[in-house]
């Protein structure tokens, strides 16, 4: 049997359905939460086992084989997740073997689920990026459940895992609540002024120097080595020089900022001038362009897909770069300020609180450089296709 036969006998959906209903029966016939509850004993297990013994079926049995039965299978995963959040938080530390059984089945029905998802053909470009958006939307959710479930179920009876060690995405969310005036203080000094202006300095910077790389070839052999060099600086030495040469605010760190995102955009930059074909070239030379007009009208646009993409890379360049920085001395404010302080005081909620703002942060800024970058380069087969 060949390997494309095998795998149309053998599909992802029929792998996952008989897996979701081995799980239930393991969970069925096993203890759930010690020290010998059954999942008959716990009326919000009993329903989760029903329901995802029926999703696990359905797909195999060919019955709801169709879009409004994908919608059911996800609906199903968001109901089973939520009876074992509520039913573990009653008892914290004492999952069991069927406890996990059934965590597996909903993780394995939330993965049935986006894989079916990802099988739809719509016609209608707004739903398609609707479903795209909710593919990853839903694997997100998926693991935040999994951590969750994970945090509460396993640990010590009646603490689950020490928050020393790993807090709950419920009790982050609770810390974010709570410490909104210090989180927005702390993404104000770090992210409103050491990133953007860095990031603004760096690239801006980088991309006039790679205009005159180009157009001197004596800067080509002598300032590329040396930028080079600067980008394999590590940061960790770089930052405390740089406190010390501008003090212990926000430009400090942006000048760590400047240097981390410097080199990317001047390479990607000088590469991208030189992605015009000589054919392209010589036309333009036939209508009498001069260098200017060859560079506005041909090389640049040319570069944008380079240039976007080293933009791109520096949005999170200058996050880590800012954040880095502030280990090494800032005022009493800032995002790595707060997490060296709450480190050392054990206060992991806020640390959390703190990594999810950045991300946050970090995932809103390369999403609107990636909006940027299809409006500039609508005519590229990367944004056509």
């Amino acid at each position: 049997m060949t390997t494309a036969s095998l795998s149309k006998k053998i599909e992802m959906s029929s792998v996952l359905a008989w897996f979701i209903v081995a799980m239930v029966g393991l969970g069925f016939v096993s203890t759930v939460f010690e020290p010998d509850i059954g999942v008959l004993s716990v009326p919000r297990l009993a329903a989760c086992l029903v329901i995802l013994a029926l999703a696990g079926v359905r797909y195999e049995l060919g019955f709801a084989r169709n879009k409004a039965g994908d919608l059911v299978l996800g609906v199903v995963a968001a109901v089973s997740a939520y009876l074992l959040i509520t039913s573990v938080r009653a008892h914290v530390g004492l999952a069991a073997t069927g406890f996990w059984a059934l965590t597996a089945a909903n993780w394995a029905a939330a993965w049935l689920f986006v894989d079916r998802l990802a099988s739809w053909n719509l016609r209608s470009p707004i739903l398609s990026r609707i479903v795209n958006l909710a593919i990853p939307a839903v694997f997100g959710i998926t693991l935040l459940v999994l951590w969750e479930l994970i945090v509460t179920g396993a640990g010590k009876p009646g603490q689950g895992i020490s928050n020393a060690l790993l807090p709950s995405p419920s009790e982050i969310w609770a810390r974010l609540i709570t410490s909104v005036p210090i989180l927005w203080t702390d993404f104000k000094q770090t992210f409103l002024k050491a990133v953007l202006a860095g990031y603004a300095l760096g690239c801006g910077s980088a991309f006039i120097i790679a205009i005159l790389v180009d157009r001197v070839p004596f800067l080509r052999r002598g300032l590329l080595p040396i930028g080079n060099l600067v980008s394999a600086l590590p940061i960790i030495g770089v930052a405390p020089i740089m406190v010390m040469w501008f003090g212990f605010d926000w430009p400090s760190k942006a000048a760590v900022v400047i240097i981390m995102t410097f080199f990317p955009m001047l390479v990607n930059t000088v590469t991208g001038l030189a992605a015009s074909e000589a054919m392209q070239r010589d036309l333009m030379r036939t209508y009498a362009s001069n260098y200017w007009q060859m560079l506005f009208k041909l090389r640049l646009p040319m570069a944008m897909p380079f240039i976007f993409n080293a933009l791109k890379i520096n949005t999170t360049l200058a996050l880590i770069g800012a954040i880095v920085a502030e280990f090494f001395g800032s005022p009493i404010s800032g995002m790595g300020f707060r997490i060296s302080t709450a480190v050392g005081s054990m206060d992991l909620d806020l640390v959390w609180a703190e990594i999810t703002v950045a991300a946050l942060a970090g995932m809103t800024f390369y999403g609107l450089v990636a909006f940027l970058e299809r409006a500039v380069t609508f005519w590229h087969p990367s944004v056509r296709g």
